[in-house]
């Protein structure tokens, strides 16, 4: 385990390029011509940026990027 120490800019920057790449990743599986082999290791990458993702926002902002399946299990 690492341990790092932010000022505010660097959270919220932090903050926003994780988010950034979740709304990429949430893009491209939504694309048809993706393969599917291709879609379970981007969910994998997604399920990874959204944990550290977790770490830096109040849990009600993460609840707009829990997966759909995910959020199928949460209800």
């Amino acid at each position: 385990m690492l341990g790092f120490m932010f000022n505010e800019q660097e959270v919220q920057e932090v903050e926003y390029m994780l988010r950034r790449e979740m709304e990429e990743i949430l893009l491209d599986l939504s694309d048809p011509r993706i393969d599917d082999v291709v879609k379970v290791a981007m969910e994998e990458k997604y399920q990874v940026i959204f944990n550290m993702y977790k770490r830096f926002v109040p849990p009600n902002e993460t609840l707009k990027y829990l997966l759909k399946r995910n959020r199928r299990n949460m209800q």
